[in-house]
């Protein structure tokens, strides 16, 4: 099983953090706390997703979608319609 590096990760953590401070406005602890939380980054952190082919945007989508509906696999991302 392919083992996520620490730094893939990280790079994640700040990115989506910025996206999410930006766009509501949350402090960048409090909009990082909120994704480290989130089953979005559960779901990166499992190597057997292979999240990391998605951009951050699309990552951020993803949080954003399980904000909204509960289910980050409701994103356009990742849905199959």
């Amino acid at each position: 099983m392919p083992e996520i590096l620490p730094y893939i990760l990280q790079f994640y953590d700040k990115e989506v953090a910025v996206l999410i401070s930006r766009k509501y406005g949350y402090s960048i602890m409090d909009a990082y706390r909120k994704f480290l939380f989130s089953k979005t980054y559960k779901m990166l952190s499992n190597p057997e997703l292979e999240m990391w082919e998605f951009s951050p945007a699309g990552i951020f989508d993803m949080w954003e979608s399980e904000i909204v509906t509960g289910d980050p696999r409701n994103s356009a991302y990742i849905r199959i319609d």
